[in-house]
């Protein structure tokens, strides 16, 4: 399923590159970037976000607490009293 994503990503930047191939310039308040084609920044910003999206949750999951399994043998005890 992951790699049917991945490949559908892929054919939509291989479409939307071929369909405007004209060079762009980003422009963030008074910071402009060189001219590159649409193509190669939108590779660049999925890399960037999968990259990201993969390292992430890497801290988020080391901060969260692990529950600890209950005791299937507690419950139990409790019913025989």
């Amino acid at each position: 399923m992951t790699a049917l994503i991945f490949a559908s990503w892929l054919a939509g930047i291989a479409v939307l590159s071929i369909q405007n191939i004209r060079p762009l310039a980003l422009r963030f308040l008074t910071w402009q970037s060189v001219e590159i084609p649409f193509g190669v920044m939108l590779s660049f910003s999925v890399g960037v976000g999968c990259a990201v999206g993969a390292i992430a949750p890497s801290p988020i999951a080391a901060r969260r607490p692990q529950a600890s399994e209950p005791d299937p043998l507690e419950d139990w005890e409790d019913e025989e009293d």
